[in-house]
C-alpha cells in the first residue's frame, strides 16, 4: 500500500512522465492532472485525472491528503514569440498555477509541500559570473529575452501570491534537462554533431546551464523531504559550460573531425523557418545550484562530459530506469 502520494499538474509530457516513473520506483503513488487522459496502460500505474488548468473541478479532490503537489504546466516555447503564442504562453502558466493555489487553500488536509515550476531564464545574460538564487533578475541591454524574462517573473509572483499557510512552497528556477528521448535536446544536438553541424552556435561564448534528468528527479525528492527548504531553487548542475565547449564534448562523443559553426544571422534564419526563436540558443544562461550544495545534495552528473555518455546508449550506461526525455525548461 502505498504512503506517499505525488500529483503532477501537467504531467503528461515528457518530463513528468520521467517524473512519474522515478517516484513509482520508490513505491509512491502517482497522480497525473492532465486536460487529455490517456486510457490505462499496462506500461504505466500513474493515475491520469482530467483538470483544463483553469478551473476548480473533481480533480481538487485528489490533493486532500497528498504528500506532494507539482506544477509543471504551461505551454511550449519553441514557437514563434507571436502575439497570439505570447498570450498563450503566460495564460496556461499563471492560470495553472493561480487555480491550484486557490485548490489547495480549499483543502482540509492539504499538501505538505506544492513544488512550482520556474526557468533559470529569470536571471539577466551574463558572461560573467554564475548566479546563484540570489543573482540579478531582468532581461539583457538588447531586451531579445525580454519576453521570457516577463513570463517568469509573472509565474513567480502568482505563485508567492497564493496562500497556503500549511503547504511549503518551492519554486523550481529549472535549466536545461538532459535526456534521450523524442522532443529532447540531447538527440537533436548529437545528430547536429554527426551531421558535422556541430560548431559553435553564434559567438559560442553563451553559457549553458543543464542538469541530467536523473539528478532532476533526485532533486525534486531530496526538495520533498527537505521541510526546511522553500522559496527559489536553482534545479541545474554545478558545473555550466560554454556553448563552444558543449558542441565539443558533442563532437567528441559521436567522434567528428568537425562542426561548422552557426553564425547568428543563421541562427535567426533556421528559426524562422522552424518556427522558434534564437533565444533559446544565444541567451547565456550562467547559473549555479548554491542552495542545493549548501544543504548536502550531490550531484551524480557534475559535469556535462559525465552526462553525455551517460545518456549515449552505443557508449553510457543508464543509472536507473528513468524515461529516455528532456526539455527546455524555459518559460
Amino acid at each position: 500500500m502505498h504512503e506517499s502520494r505525488l500529483i503532477i499538474a501537467g504531467g503528461s509530457g515528457f518530463l513528468g512522465q520521467v517524473l512519474a516513473k522515478y517516484f513509482q520506483s520508490l513505491d509512491w503513488e502517482v497522480v497525473i492532472l492532465t486536460r487529455r487522459p490517456s486510457a490505462p496502460s499496462v506500461n504505466s500505474t500513474a493515475r491520469e485525472v482530467h483538470w483544463n488548468g483553469e478551473t476548480l473541478g473533481d480533480w481538487t479532490c485528489e490533493l486532500e491528503g497528498s504528500t506532494a503537489v507539482i506544477n509543471l504546466s504551461g505551454r511550449t516555447v519553441d514557437c514563434r514569440y507571436t502575439a497570439k503564442h505570447q498570450r498563450e504562453i503566460m495564460d496556461s502558466r499563471l492560470n495553472s498555477t493561480r487555480i491550484l493555489g486557490e485548490a489547495i487553500a480549499r483543502c482540509n488536509n492539504p499538501p505538505s509541500v506544492w513544488l512550482n515550476a520556474g526557468t533559470a531564464t529569470i536571471y539577466k545574460h551574463t558572461l560573467g559570473p554564475a548566479w546563484d538564487e540570489s543573482g540579478e533578475i531582468g532581461a539583457t541591454s538588447a531586451a531579445k529575452d525580454e519576453f521570457s524574462v516577463e513570463v517568469a517573473r509573472a509565474w513567480e509572483e502568482t505563485f508567492n501570491a497564493a496562500i497556503t499557510p500549511h503547504t511549503r512552497k518551492v519554486t523550481l528556477r529549472s535549466a536545461m534537462v538532459l535526456g534521450n528521448g523524442p522532443n529532447s535536446v540531447f538527440p537533436v544536438l548529437r545528430r547536429l554533431a554527426r551531421l558535422g553541424l556541430g560548431g559553435p552556435m553564434g559567438s559560442g561564448r553563451q553559457f549553458v546551464s543543464w542538469i541530467h534528468e536523473l539528478d532532476f528527479c533526485r532533486a525534486i525528492e531530496w526538495l520533498v523531504a527537505r521541510e526546511d527548504f522553500s522559496g527559489p531553487v536553482n534545479i541545474v548542475a554545478p558545473n555550466p559550460l560554454s556553448n563552444a565547449e558543449m558542441m565539443r564534448l558533442f563532437r567528441e562523443l559521436v567522434g567528428a573531425p568537425i562542426g561548422l559553426p552557426a553564425s547568428e544571422w543563421m541562427l535567426e534564419l533556421g528559426a524562422f523557418f522552424l518556427r522558434t526563436e534564437t533565444e533559446l540558443m544565444i541567451k547565456s544562461r550562467r547559473v549555479v545550484p548554491t542552495r542545493l550544495l549548501a544543504g548536502g545534495f550531490e550531484f551524480r552528473f557534475q559535469t556535462m562530459r559525465e552526462a553525455l555518455l551517460d545518456l549515449n546508449p552505443k557508449k553510457g550506461r543508464r543509472s536507473r530506469a528513468v524515461s529516455r526525455h528532456a526539455f527546455f525548461a524555459m518559460p
